[in-house]
């Protein structure tokens, strides 16, 4: 036997005691190996000599059942539980079991509406990426003509911004050979707003 095994087998009755009596239920030599071994490096068969020893000095109880013992925290030790505090714990479950089940409720309500609005989006994704193909393979329905007349209409637009901006420069030198202050004093009290102020300038005919 290892040093480990050895310290944890030493070790094996106060641990054993205190798995039993903090679940508080029938265990097997078996299933106590099974449930501790990996956790504490028991053997089984110092799980076996420690059970036996602890019933033997009273400190847990062991039955026999045909070929099977089991063994489980010696009951005197717990407090003893009245009908009423029964009845309160009876109760607490019930509505614990009840907010379980309505939040079970809630959250299979939830999942089908979040399931539902995924589909939603699907559908809405599949149908923006067919009408963006539709886009892409359309042939151009713009003829020569209809472009050729966009573009004189383009150029049309920029004569009359250059000429009215000019006629506009023109009319305020005018008025600025008489004006006792600065063009830009003139420009802010009369409300003048120019292409500059907004960073445009007539693009190229």
């Amino acid at each position: 036997m290892s040093k480990g095994r050895a310290e944890a087998a030493a070790g094996a009755s106060g641990i054993l005691l205190r798995y039993l009596q903090e679940q508080n239920r029938p265990y097997s030599a078996q299933d106590v190996f099974g449930n501790l071994q990996r956790e504490h490096g028991l053997g089984k068969a110092a799980v076996v000599k420690a059970l036996e020893q602890l019933a033997q000095q009273g400190k847990i109880r062991e039955k026999t059942y045909g070929k099977q013992k089991v063994y489980f925290a010696d009951q005197d030790q717990f407090d003893t539980v009245s009908d009423a505090d029964l009845q309160s714990l009876d109760a607490k479950i019930v509505a614990l079991t009840m907010k379980v089940q309505s939040l079970q409720q809630s959250c299979r309500h939830m999942e089908a509406e979040m399931q539902r609005e995924i589909a939603q989006l699907k559908a809405e994704c599949a149908g923006f990426a067919e009408r963006l193909r539709g886009i892409k393979a359309a042939p151009k329905h713009v003829t020569p003509e209809e472009k050729e007349q966009v573009h004189r209409e383009r150029q049309r637009f920029c004569r009359e911004w250059r000429m009215r901006k000019r006629m506009a420069n023109e009319l305020c030198e005018a008025i600025l050979e008489g004006y006792p202050k600065s063009k830009k004093q003139f420009f802010e009290e009369v409300g003048i707003e120019t292409d500059e102020d907004h960073n445009v300038v007539p693009p190229d005919p």
